[in-house]
């Protein structure tokens, strides 16, 4: 990462400690939790709608969440997609809430699961321009449908995941992109 965001993200971390917002890797969350998270995705369009029973998997590969005064005021997940025996990461579910939306808390969210998997398959999928840009700052690369391989775009279509070009981009981390052609 270049010096500005590693700056950006120091600023986000420094504002996330002097507001006492606590921010943890977990595997595991309760019934409460995933519900309200799961509620919330059915509210905000920008959130792909996921259930209880999907969060609980999804937070099982590691999710990371922010609180403050026990209250979750971000978080991002993971999801895990089998493809031709490989393990794809897609980076979901990014929520922060919208009192702290203007401290750069989404790329610091973005940025600790793209490193927690920077040694494994990632990959971005997202409308969200700000996403765009987020995705480019973390140094993930953007790709079109035709560089994915057949195996990746049918799963994404059984889940309902793969989008148009024109309203929908995709980005991979370094990992991916340099094996890509695995999944072919």
């Amino acid at each position: 990462m270049e010096t500005d965001i590693l700056s950006v993200i120091e600023s986000a971390e420094t504002f996330c400690r002097e507001e006492s917002i606590e921010i943890k890797l977990v595997y595991k969350l309760s019934g409460k939790t995933l519900e309200i998270i799961s509620e919330r995705s059915k509210v905000l369009n920008t959130l792909y709608f996921v259930n209880t029973d999907m969060l609980k998997n999804r937070s099982e590969n590691g999710c990371f969440i922010m609180k403050k005064n026990n209250e979750i005021c971000g978080h991002i997940f993971v999801h895990e997609h089998l493809v031709k025996g490989h393990s794809v990461f897609e980076r979901t579910s990014l929520w922060v809430n919208p009192e702290y939306r203007n401290y750069n808390l989404g790329l610091l969210l973005m940025s600790k699961m793209t490193e927690l998997f920077s040694d494994t398959f990632l990959i971005s999928i997202a409308q969200t321009p700000k996403v765009h840009y987020y995705n480019e700052l973390l140094g993930m690369h953007h790709v079109t449908l035709s560089k994915m391989s057949v195996g990746l775009v049918e799963e994404l279509e059984k889940l309902g995941k793969l989008r148009d070009e024109l309203n929908y981009r995709y980005y991979v981390n370094d990992c991916f992109k340099s094996e890509i052609g695995q999944l072919k």
